[in-house]
């Protein structure tokens, strides 16, 4: 018979419906990694909060192990890649907390209005200084919302009886769903540029990291506060140190750090006046605690019982052939990429063609997979899923479409996925070599390079010494260059290279390039899928 494992505190509920089961259950919180791996050999399911961390080493120590359930939705705690290489599924709670955080949101920004948590410390040391923590009315202000999700309208749904305008900034979110909460989708300097307050629900990703960084402060107005409520790395905390010790910006209210618990170097921050801070309490309610504990008791007994599947990150869903197996990794990678290259920007349309061999298949799983790649740029890795992937992009204003032809290809199966932004299209073409997925055209452009890893592309037009300015530019930076190919089209007179590079280029670089060679250059960034 199957076993359970908690390895982190669990709500009673969570515990009632694993125990009325009929699945033997066992709870041991506070483990350390080597008393886990003792207890975890005969275990079919590890049920765990964000305390226990399943390394290698764990997952190594699991014989039985068949599914890790996560009562929350992060799962950095997770080493995703080798529970999937091993065959074990991992699940999340991606619902439960919303509620939650966003209340706590909004309890952040009316603390900072009204300078509460110093008015509380002043009073606790004896004074009455009622002048020093004047406050200012959330009435008449401009809530600006960075990432107008979820959270972020359940946020706006809170805070619109304050009588606030509501801004916001989401390159994903269709107008009429804005419009349909009370906010007017814009630009992001134009968010920070008018916004009293500010408040940010956006996934911590490559786009968004040090999103707001000295730059953006400095563009705000010297009264706007904001409030980050969503994860730590988005905001650049050094540069937030800059703008609240400076007076840069009024202040703000911060629930989630860059380190948890915060290093030393980041306490300095708790030695401001004008900074709200809490440790990453946003899904820390009685209510949320239990949603997230029932919903992953759910799917564990689901799962084990039924061999039902509901909120996997790693696992596919439908019919999947050894013939279409390796094209999963492609199609996954196919999606992430093409988002990247196209950038923060709403898209109309994705359509996934197969041709040779794949057209004949049952390819939507392959489909559901380029879906799932495309939308980790917009809801992050921990919200998307082969299960939420097309419910995901429809409610992004995505039409996904999916279409087969006998037409002749390069090659006995390929792949293509094309993306409609902003009238623009794009499109790329990848197939399967051995089992490494590849790329082999880029807008038109032929290649035949690893779809994997830190990617360069640089389009120029075509001439001599371009390949000696773009080393030139990353050999300064530090960036060593592993594999290099150059490609022409019919009929234009441009060229493009791409280049696989040992490291993340930053984005100082790639406009560097982009001016070395009076052209244009872009990074892609794939995780291994």
């Amino acid at each position: 018979m199957a076993k359970i494992l908690v390895s982190d505190k669990l709500s009673k509920d969570g515990l009632d419906i694993l125990e009325a089961s009929g699945i033997p259950v066992v709870m041991k919180p506070g483990m350390t990694e080597d008393e886990l791996c003792k207890e975890i050999v005969d275990y079919d399911a590890l049920i765990i909060r964000s305390g226990t961390k399943v390394t290698r080493k764990v997952i190594d120590a699991a014989k039985k192990l068949r599914v890790i359930g996560r009562a929350g939705v992060g799962v950095d705690n997770v080493d995703i890649p080798y529970a999937t290489e091993k065959g074990i599924l991992i699940m999340n709670t991606p619902t439960a907390n919303i509620l939650s955080a966003a209340e706590h949101t909004c309890a952040m920004i009316l603390s900072l209005a009204r300078n509460i948590p110093f008015a509380h410390s002043s009073m606790h040391e004896g004074k009455w200084d009622r002048s020093k923590f004047t406050g200012v009315e959330l009435n008449g202000k401009v809530l600006g919302i960075i990432g107008v999700g979820r959270v972020g309208g359940e946020v706006a749904k809170r805070l619109k009886p304050f009588n606030m305008t509501m801004v916001g900034y989401d390159p994903f979110l269709p107008k009429e769903v804005a419009d349909e909460i009370g906010v007017r989708l814009t630009t992001l300097e134009e968010v920070i540029t008018t916004a009293d307050f500010m408040t940010i629900h956006t996934p911590l990703l490559p786009s968004t990291r040090n999103m707001i960084s000295l730059e953006q402060f400095k563009m705000m107005k010297p009264n706007a506060r904001l409030a980050n409520v969503a994860r730590g790395g988005i905001v650049n905390e050094d540069d937030l140190y800059t703008a609240l010790h400076d007076h840069i910006i009024a202040g703000a209210a911060f629930d989630v750090w860059c380190n948890e618990p915060l290093t030393d170097a980041e306490k300095k921050l708790l030695e401001l006046d004008n900074l709200v801070t809490t440790p990453h309490l946003g899904a820390s309610t009685v209510e949320a605690q239990e949603r997230v504990a029932v919903d992953i008791a759910n799917s564990a007994v689901k799962y084990l019982r039924d061999g039902i599947i509901t909120n996997a990150i790693n696992a596919p869903r439908g019919k999947l052939t050894p013939e279409t197996a390796p094209y999963v990794p492609l199609a996954e990678s196919m999606g992430e990429f093409i988002h990247q290259a196209v950038g923060n920007q709403p898209i109309e349309e994705m359509e996934v063609v197969y041709y040779g061999g794949l057209s004949t298949m049952d390819s939507k799983i392959l489909t559901v997979s380029a879906v799932k790649g495309l939308i980790k740029g917009i809801v992050g890795v921990d919200g998307a899923n082969i299960i939420n992937a097309l419910p995901v992009a429809k409610s992004k204003g995505i039409d996904v479409k999916e279409s087969k032809t006998d037409k002749a290809a390069s090659y006995s199966n390929l792949m293509e996925v094309k993306i409609m932004s902003a009238g623009k299209a794009s499109c790329i073409r990848g197939t399967v070599f051995g089992e490494e997925p590849r790329l082999v055209n880029y807008n038109g452009y032929a290649f035949n390079v690893p779809l994997a890893g830190d990617m360069l592309f640089v389009i120029y037009k075509d001439t001599t010494g371009i390949v000696g300015k773009v080393g030139s530019v990353l050999g300064a930076a530090g960036v060593d260059i592993q594999q290099m190919a150059v490609s022409t089209k019919k009929g234009s007179d441009k060229a493009m290279m791409v280049l696989l590079v040992g490291k993340t280029v930053d984005q100082k670089i790639v406009d560097e390039i982009a001016k070395a060679v009076n052209g244009e250059a872009k990074f892609v960034e794939l995780a291994d899928n």
